[in-house]
């Protein structure tokens, strides 16, 4: 029976992982140099970043973050985000650390929106581009995340520098992917409409196609950063400081204290930056847009012409 089960033909073993390894340390031997100065980059800016919110007084910086909030949205979420803030501060040691995570958060998300918007601009108006990009970003976002911090402990050391790296692998797909589709729901009408009126490629992406993008773009955005937050806790298993750290101690040390102030520091992190990405996406551009076409490409009347009509 046993041999019945047996396949009839031996599927021969592929070392892939070997062969990942292999580059990996390719890479590593032949770019050090580059890989430590942008190791030294990300390390150097995280840094700045986690200093400047650190000089003023933490309720200076709670109350200024609470009126982004409230400038973004409305009164609640400001209030709410004060109130979220000085919870944290009340935890007693949790304040730099969310600022350490925050910190991290930020720069992750901005390189992986500098990198992932002009792909996903370049896959909406191009098939070709899509067709290659397609599968890239499916393997990006299936990939689990820590998996990630692995090659890149190897290539930039344990610390920040492989923790956002890993980070902005692992969140960058959001943002191409959606805003590739927001350029492509565009209506063709709209865009028909500027080439009308003589619009240029590039001022029909900028005026038109983007503004009107504009909130599945920052659905993206807000994707990026929820992504980017859910590798908080992981970024601490490599060295990175922050809230991932207090849970990776807390854990270490079965200390239920640190790791529950560490975890509902980071659930209010959370919901502050998911509300306000979330505020900034749901502006959709005003009505008229056919109307703001005309009057942005028609070509104006000369101030004879102007003279004339009057008459």
């Amino acid at each position: 029976m046993l041999e019945i089960l047996n396949p009839l033909v031996a599927v021969p073993t592929v070392p892939a992982g070997e062969k990942v390894d292999e580059a990996f340390d390719w890479l590593k031997t032949n770019f050090d140099l580059f890989f430590d100065a942008v190791g030294d980059g990300i390390e150097s800016s995280v840094e700045g970043m986690h200093d400047i919110l650190m000089v003023p007084d933490p309720l200076i910086v709670t109350v200024l973050l609470g009126l982004l909030a409230w400038l973004v949205r409305d009164w609640k979420l400001g209030v709410g985000t004060v109130i979220g803030f000085v919870a944290i501060q009340a935890l007693g040691e949790m304040w730099e650390p969310a600022m350490w995570t925050l910190s991290q958060i930020l720069l992750a998300a901005v390189i992986a929106l500098v990198i992932g918007v002009p792909v996903g601009i370049a896959s909406a108006r191009s098939a070709t581009a899509s067709r290659v990009v397609r599968p890239v970003m499916d393997f990006l976002q299936t990939m689990p995340g820590l998996v990630w911090l692995v090659p890149m402990i190897g290539l930039f050391g344990i610390g920040n520098a492989a923790a956002i790296v890993a980070t902005v692998i692992f969140a960058i797909a959001p943002s191409v992917r959606l805003t590739e589709l927001g350029i492509r729901q565009v209506e063709s009408e709209v865009v028909e409409a500027g080439q009308a009126f003589g619009a240029t490629s590039r001022a029909i992406l900028k005026n038109i196609q983007l503004p009107l993008a504009m909130p599945t773009v920052m659905a993206g955005v807000n994707q990026v950063i929820m992504l980017a937050l859910s590798m908080a806790v992981i970024a601490g298993m490599v060295g990175a400081d922050g809230l991932g750290k207090e849970v990776t101690g807390a854990l270490a040390q079965a200390n239920v204290a640190q790791g529950f102030d560490a975890g509902f520091a980071i659930v209010i992190l959370a919901i502050f930056l998911d509300r306000l990405t979330a505020s900034v996406g749901s502006r959709r551009p005003g009505h008229g847009r056919i109307k703001e076409l005309r009057e942005r490409f028609s070509p104006k009347p000369k101030p004879h012409e102007k003279t004339t009509a009057a008459a």
